[in-house]
């Protein structure tokens, strides 16, 4: 297992092959020769400082994004920490979520995990190992080559809140949405007193109840930092781990101490959530569910708690049931402007999108849909009803950034790499108009001679005349009378020297 996790597979086959003669009933053993034996089909890439393996039949789709985001993230990561990355870095994606589970521990589960970093090993979870809209593959990506940064700057030595909270930090950095779903939850928290302490803080990531929790408070924590005494001092701080300092030790190289950090962290952190924390408070009052009576009662509580995002919340459900939309919008807008971060296609940003949308006000559907994307990464239901409304309203800047954002979810939907790539084609941009496309091709569009088309046009554009000409024939062997790919094959000819 220490020969996988430092990317020696020849060697970890040859130790778990001499286990299994002394043991072949060992869960473990036979766990991990049969992923390896999975592992053996993956298709390898190597480029730069980046060795990917993807299953054969997710290869097509997720290569070139696995390997332009990693090595952005490494370029960028190591230029900001100051470091200078020991390549190769060995990634690889697993389309079941036990195989990678096994390939991190030896055993199935891990339920609450999506990647692994052990300094020059990647592992993670692919888009299709979990359903459409549970995560964010590319924000999951960053996060585990931040990972690598860290961990190698610090020779494997820092703290799991650390860590942890460098990487969803440099989520947030390189993407507004990206690692800023959990807001809610910690001014929830903080007014529950349910916040860890900064001492105690890395025993949250041993409670799965909270985990999600204790990786936002790490990375605030992080922020906090690096806001506070700068990037130098994050350097130094990793780097003092690596010499292996204690935390105590560690902070006092910075100037800092457990106590002093702890109050300056609760200034910042009243300071950042107070007022969204008071918004979230729970009224002493019940809020009715259900109940003839309920919308009546709603009214009431919500004349007395104006600044109260759950009865704001619940007023504008009810009155949206009971048909009242300029009601609902009223207290939608006002739940919204208190919580201005909630995410999820049933919050008030998604409910007043869809009440726009119904009232054939498309501008305004458009706008609260963008509202709620800047802070919500994994909503593919609110990303598809962006993209159809950007569609109907011919806004090719904001259809592009919803096929964008689609793709961060479920990369496997040929239509967002068909109108990607026609887009960049229309723009002239030949090598990202055959990258999607050829993405597209692989998915098995429902119209795969428009696609071999494209993908030809594309390939022209380039003066690659032999596979424009091939993909022409594609296209023609499908829909022989099929005119556009006759005039291209044409062009093609006359045009090719």
């Amino acid at each position: 297992m220490h020969l996988l996790r430092t990317g020696d597979e020849v060697g970890a086959r040859e130790a778990l092959d001499k286990s299994f003669e002394d043991d072949p009933f060992d869960i473990v053993t036979y766990n991990l020769l049969q992923m390896m034996d999975q592992l053996s089909e993956f298709e390898t890439f190597e480029q730069g400082d980046l060795i990917v393996r993807i299953h054969p039949d997710e290869a097509p789709a997720l290569k070139e994004y696995v390997l332009e985001t990693a090595q952005e993230a490494l370029d960028e990561l190591t230029v900001r920490y100051g470091m200078t990355v020991q390549a190769p870095i060995l990634v690889e994606i697993f389309p079941r979520h036990d195989d990678f589970a096994v390939r991190t521990l030896g055993l199935p589960g891990m339920l609450g995990a999506l990647g692994a970093c052990f300094g020059n090993v990647v592992t993670l979870d692919s888009p299709r190992a979990r359903p459409p809209g549970d995560f964010n593959w590319l924000s999951t990506l960053w996060h585990e080559m931040a990972h690598v940064v860290t961990l190698q700057m610090s020779n494997q030595r820092l703290p799991r809140w650390l860590s942890e909270g460098i990487s969803t930090y440099e989520e947030k950095r390189k993407h507004v949405a990206w690692g800023r779903d959990a807001v809610v939850d910690f001014a929830i928290a903080l007014n529950e007193g349910s916040v860890l302490s900064i001492q105690d803080l890395n025993s949250g990531f041993a409670r799965p109840e909270i985990i999600s929790l204790t990786y936002f408070q790490a990375s605030i924590l992080v922020e906090h930092l690096i806001e506070t005494h700068g990037m130098p001092a994050m350097r130094e701080i990793l780097l003092a781990y690596g010499e292996g300092l204690e935390t105590d030790e560690v902070l006092a190289r910075v100037g800092l101490d457990y106590e002093s950090l702890q109050a300056s962290f609760d200034k910042a952190v009243e300071e950042d959530f107070g007022d969204l924390r008071l918004a979230l408070e729970t009224p002493e009052e019940d809020i009715p569910s259900e109940g003839p009576e309920r919308l009546e009662v709603l009214r009431s509580l919500a004349v007395a708690h104006g600044g109260n995002f759950h009865v704001q919340v619940a007023l504008g459900e009810a009155a949206l049931e009971d048909g009242a939309n300029e009601e609902a919008r009223k207290a939608l807008e006002r739940a919204a402007s208190l919580v201005p971060m909630a995410t999820g296609f049933d919050s008030p940003r998604g409910l007043l999108a869809r009440i726009a949308q119904d009232e054939g006000d498309r501008g305004r559907a458009l706008r609260e849909l963008e509202m709620l994307l800047e802070y919500d990464e994994t909503s593919i239901d609110a990303v598809r009803l962006y993209a159809s409304l950007a569609e109907e309203a011919g806004d090719q800047f904001r259809l592009g950034k919803a096929y964008e954002r689609l793709i961060e979810i479920d990369p496997f939907d040929p239509i967002a790499h068909q109108v990607l790539g026609r887009m960049a084609l229309r723009d002239g941009r030949a090598a990202l108009a055959t990258r999607e496309l050829t993405v597209a091709l692989s998915l098995d569009p429902v119209d795969r001679v428009a696609a071999h088309t494209d993908l030809a046009e594309s390939l022209l554009l380039s003066e690659n005349f032999a596979e424009a000409k091939s993909q022409a024939m594609a296209a023609l062997e499908i829909a022989p009378s099929y005119e556009r790919a006759q005039e291209l094959l044409l062009t093609i000819i006359e045009t090719e020297p």
